[in-house]
């Protein structure tokens, strides 16, 4: 099977095209591609796949690194425009990607980055979903006998943030994990770690849902901005700092769709012979 090893800030993936040949993927194959040890290596498998909707250009899928299919990834849909482009399957600047969590518009800048219209957030507890009973700005979540405070947004994936004063020193090895699994996300969910710099900087670290921590998360950045705005801590538009680099990410409001620039960069390309 051909595969091409990507990146966007240092969040990694095997990309497959599923186009011009047959991909099915079990969940334990998925696992080897991930393997940083006996497989390629990477936080997500994508494939690049034929649309089966009539609007949409291409359809998008996205595997966590346990073998998990979910629904979106904002620094991997900006990893598959470029594939796409470079593979030469499509000479289009605008694409719209079918994926589970919805249609998503991506931009290929001449400059190299790449823009992403993430849609508007989702932020109805049934939504994210997050067990709630009725919406609010912050949540209290229990966890390990501490009550901390969160905001939970879905940008088409569920994210919960979570303010600190250093993000360096936030405990997101041992809080991750428990915030992940916590009863009151029934899909579970990505733990986001904010620290807030300024009215448009922020410092992030995020432990993604069946991943871990990653070097960044697109869909978390756009998360932490939310949920910074709607606590009136940030101003419309934020460079948020991740451990790989930096995204910036444009949200006017209540209504409105997240946009999320950044850069996306093919490693190098290579075959692999898959066995279940």
């Amino acid at each position: 099977m051909r595969f091409t090893k990507m990146h966007g800030i240092g969040n990694d993936f095997v990309v497959l095209d599923a186009i011009r040949q047959s991909v099915d993927l079990s969940a334990n194959q998925v696992r080897r591609l991930a393997d940083r040890r006996y497989g390629i290596g990477c936080d997500q498998v994508l494939l690049a796949a034929p649309a089966t909707e009539p609007a949409m250009d291409f359809r998008y899928r996205i595997y966590n690194a346990d073998g998990s299919e979910v629904e979106q990834c904002g620094n991997g849909v900006r990893c598959l425009a470029v594939f796409l482009q470079e593979q030469g399957l499509t000479d289009q600047r605008e694409l719209t990607i079918q994926t589970l969590g919805g249609p998503t518009r991506v931009y290929l800048q001449p400059d190299g980055q790449v823009t992403v219209d993430m849609g508007p957030p989702r932020l109805e507890p049934a939504e994210v979903p997050f067990l709630a009973d009725r919406r609010a700005i912050t949540y209290p979540l229990a966890v390990n006998g501490d009550e901390l405070t969160i905001g939970a947004v879905s940008m088409g994936n569920p994210h919960a943030v979570l303010q600190v004063a250093d993000v360096a020193n936030a405990p997101v090895a041992s809080l991750g994990p428990l915030i992940e699994r916590h009863a009151q996300f029934p899909r579970r969910v990505n733990a986001g770690f904010m620290e807030v710099v300024d009215r448009s900087h922020i410092r992030l670290r995020v432990y993604e849902r069946g991943a871990g921590e990653t070097l960044a998360c697109g869909t978390g950045a756009c998360a932490a901005v939310v949920a910074g705005r709607l606590r009136q801590l940030l101003d419309e538009e934020v460079a948020v700092d991740l451990p790989g680099g930096r995204l910036l990410i444009r949200w006017a409001g209540e209504g409105e769709p997240v946009w999320m620039t950044g850069p996306a960069v093919t490693v190098f390309h290579g075959e692999i012979d898959l066995e279940d």
